[in-house]
């Protein structure tokens, strides 16, 4: 009889214990747990039992993981211990409070600053793994992880690459990424570099701000052929309210020719940068950000009410100041 995830519950995996089921994937579930002397939380993912009996899999899975490991960076999730114990193979990492996933389940689509905030966060691991040679290829609203303040930070590096290279010595055919988010040539089978996951992030993005994907099938091979061949929707059609800026950013990063992406992420975080930093000078007028003129389909000769506000009491000063000039200047007659 194959072994469920709710039979691990209670039981002791390694040092530590599995409290309770909180995802799983194709290829592995993950628990909330603890370590069980400590006490300390964590999460821990366990490889799937017919994974886990293939040496040649579980081997590639711990290797990949080790790697992982070894990326030290605040927005990507630490791994703390790599293990086997029996018959299971296991990893424990940092435990978060949220996905991404589950916050727009939850909410809704983010609100811009946040999702700024969130592009900036994922885009600087991005950078980090890409310049040491590491593509993610299967990021994700779920491989987004939100701590208390709401940093975002990305899970699963590594596990996509354990699977592609099973599956080039094996010869074995199994999906690598998410067929929603998955690159056009990573659904052609071409080969991959940083720009996929731009791609992937696009997909992300978009999610993220309107609440739906760009493309949407239960097909994958229609979900293919929609990625390779047919444009996405733009954004602002499905929520206006989303700046300008923002949708030609995402855009970009959904282009099908990787030339027509951003070069590297690097150049994403600098227009991103960019662009947060444009709006803090907007607010710091007492314009918001979201009613600027031309920012997200405002009238453009219409003033802001921020804007309008602000204004009043400067023109108020400069008429009592103007008036004083005029009595010292009588006075002096």
């Amino acid at each position: 009889m194959p072994l469920e995830p709710e039979q691990l519950l209670g039981k002791p995996i390694g040092p530590y214990t599995a409290d309770r089921l909180i995802g799983q994937g194709g290829f592995a579930w993950v628990f909330a747990g603890h370590h069980t002397a400590q006490r300390a939380p964590v999460a821990l993912k366990v490889l799937k039992p017919r994974y886990a009996g293939d040496s040649q899999f579980e081997s590639r899975f711990r290797n990949e993981a080790q790697v992982a490991s070894e990326l030290r960076h605040p927005n990507i999730v630490r791994i703390l211990d790599i293990g086997k114990t029996g018959d299971i193979t296991y990893f424990a990492m940092n435990l978060y409070p949220e996905s991404l996933a589950s916050r727009l389940a939850q909410g809704g689509p983010i609100p811009e600053p946040e999702l700024l905030r969130i592009a900036r966060d994922v885009t600087s691991a991005l950078a980090f793994a890409h310049a040491g040679g590491i593509i993610h290829r299967d990021i994700k609203v779920d491989n987004i992880l939100l701590t208390a303040d709401g940093t975002a930070v990305i899970a699963d590096f590594g596990i996509a690459r354990a699977v592609s290279g099973y599956a080039t010595a094996t010869g074995v055919n199994m999906t690598i990424g998410t067929p929603h988010y998955v690159s056009p040539e990573q659904a052609q089978g071409r080969p991959l570099d940083g720009r996929s996951d731009l791609y992937a992030l696009g997909v992300t993005l978009y999610k993220a701000a309107t609440g739906e994907l760009p493309f949407r099938s239960s097909d994958w091979f229609e979900l293919a052929r929609m990625h390779v061949e047919e444009p996405p929707e733009p954004p602002r059609k499905r929520r206006p309210d989303l700046s300008r800026r923002v949708e030609r950013i995402i855009l970009k990063c959904l282009a099908k020719h990787p030339d027509d992406r951003y070069a590297s992420a690097d150049d994403l975080l600098r227009e991103l940068g960019a662009v947060e930093k444009k709006d803090a000078r907007t607010e710091a007028f007492g314009v918001p950000a979201a009613t600027r003129p031309g920012a997200s389909g405002s009238p453009a000769g219409r003033l802001p009410g921020g804007l309008s506000r602000w204004l009043l009491p400067v023109a108020a000063v400069l008429v009592v100041i103007v008036v004083a000039l005029l009595v010292v200047l009588l006075g002096r007659r």
